[in-house]
């Protein structure tokens, strides 16, 4: 005590936690209590992997206990020909779904009018109906209504137009939902932009618009083609399955299953899954390519 004052140094008191020590322990608490929820994820992640990988090495061990039937089968003029007719009809396809699913994409996306919701349930129908009432559809429409008369001229049922045709029908749906999705993700206010700076409406589409969604186009299409790949219900019903005519590969395995040719099936199998990876790496790797 000096001057009627009194000082005290406590040294005992607790200095305050270190923020650093602060950030730790809230770190390690929620790992803790994330962990069973990251956890489930991946296990349910994994089952679905593997039942993936499960089939494919399931085909391949099969095919590899016979090798020698399964490559005289693919080896074949008619699995050559399917072969041959998968690649054209699927790519014909492709491009025809994005002929018309841009613009009806990004009417749907841009465009408010009266019907808007029943037209988007219409565009909806080739997704959730049975594909074999597709192809019935089909048929019935170009053989038992006046447009039988561009059938006879033209030759499309039973032929190789219909199997464009049918994959069409279902292929295009997936990508105009695919570009409706990708139209609304960008901002409209980069069309207002270029159209206040005085470029017309089809200017600011093709120039503005398109170079944005270059990447969801690229995955419609991809997604075009994949499905027509292993379209089979409509094709079967309006196609039908001649042999090196309208035989497409998914057509292949059922009629290799059908005479008994589960080895030849199998062959064909594993055929189309190689063919739908090297498409998806090719247009994956022309993405990544963009984006370096």
């Amino acid at each position: 005590m000096a001057g009627g004052s009194l000082t005290v140094n406590d040294t005992s008191a607790p200095s305050p936690p270190d923020h650093d020590d602060q950030l730790s322990a809230v770190a390690m608490n929620r790992l803790w209590t994330d962990y069973p929820f990251l956890a489930g994820l991946i296990i349910l992640a994994s089952f679905y992997i593997l039942v993936i990988v499960a089939m494919l090495a399931a085909d391949v061990y099969f095919a590899a206990s016979r090798p020698d039937e399964v490559i005289a089968t693919l080896f074949t003029t008619e699995i050559r020909y399917a072969v041959w007719l998968s690649l054209v009809s699927c790519s014909v396809t492709a491009i025809l779904s994005l002929w018309v699913a841009i613009p009806v994409g990004y009417l749907m996306s841009r465009v408010q009018f009266r019907g808007k919701v029943v037209l988007d349930s219409l565009l909806d129908i080739p997704i959730f109906l049975p594909p074999l009432v597709i192809g019935l559809s089909l048929l019935i429409l170009f053989r038992q209504t006046p447009l039988r008369a561009i059938d006879d001229w033209l030759s499309i049922a039973f032929h190789v137009p219909a199997v464009i045709i049918a994959q069409f029908a279902v292929a295009s749906a997936f990508a105009v939902r695919t570009l409706r999705s990708t139209f609304d993700s960008v901002s409209p206010r980069i069309e207002q932009v270029a159209l206040t700076l005085g470029c017309s409406r089809a200017q600011a589409f093709f120039g503005v618009v398109i170079p944005q969604c270059w990447r969801g186009i690229m995955t419609a299409g991809t997604l075009a083609w994949a499905r027509a790949l292993g379209e089979f219900g409509p094709i079967l019903v309006f196609a039908g399955s001649t042999r090196r005519r309208t035989e497409v590969l998914p057509v292949s395995v059922h009629m290799e299953l059908s005479i008994g040719n589960i080895e030849g099936a199998v062959g064909v199998s594993l055929l189309m899954v190689v063919i739908a990876l090297l498409v998806l790496g090719i247009v994956r790797g022309l993405g990544a390519r963009q984006i370096w």
